[in-house]
C-alpha cells in the first residue's frame, strides 16, 4: 500500500466504508486518540469508529495536506459536524506508523484547542 494509505484510510473514514478501513490497518494496529483513549487492536478500533462516525451529525473532513516520510506519515485536516445547535470546525494532525507493508501500524490523533 505506503504511499496512498493515509489518503484511503481517510475516505474510508468519510464514506463509512468500514473493510476498506480495515484493510489499511496493519494486524497489530494501535489508534491513541487525543484525550489518550488507546485502542490497542485493528478490531477494537473498527467497532469503535463504526459505531461513532454515523452518530456525527452533518460530519465533514477537509484535508489540508498529508505528508509521506520514511516509514510515516502525517495528514493535516479539520473535521466539522453539528454540536449544541451550531457548527464546530476542528483542526487536528494525525501521525501515521507504517509498517513494512505500507499499511498502518499506529495512528495518533493531535487537536489544536479551541477556547
Amino acid at each position: 500500500m505506503a504511499h496512498g494509505v493515509v489518503e484511503e484510510f481517510l475516505r474510508c473514514l468519510v464514506e463509512h466504508d468500514w473493510p476498506g478501513l480495515e484493510a489499511c490497518l496493519a494486524d497489530d494496529f494501535t489508534r491513541v486518540g487525543p484525550y489518550v483513549d488507546v485502542y490497542p487492536s485493528k478490531a477494537e478500533y473498527v467497532a469503535f469508529i463504526s459505531d461513532l462516525m454515523p452518530t456525527l451529525p452533518n460530519y465533514e473532513m477537509d484535508v489540508t495536506r498529508v505528508t509521506y516520510g520514511d516509514g510515516v506519515a502525517y495528514a493535516e485536516l479539520s473535521e466539522t459536524m453539528d454540536v449544541d445547535g451550531g457548527r464546530r470546525r476542528t483542526p487536528e494532525c494525525l501521525t501515521f506508523d507504517l509498517d513494512g507493508d505500507g499499511r498502518i501500524a499506529r495512528v495518533e490523533v493531535f487537536i489544536q484547542r479551541q477556547e
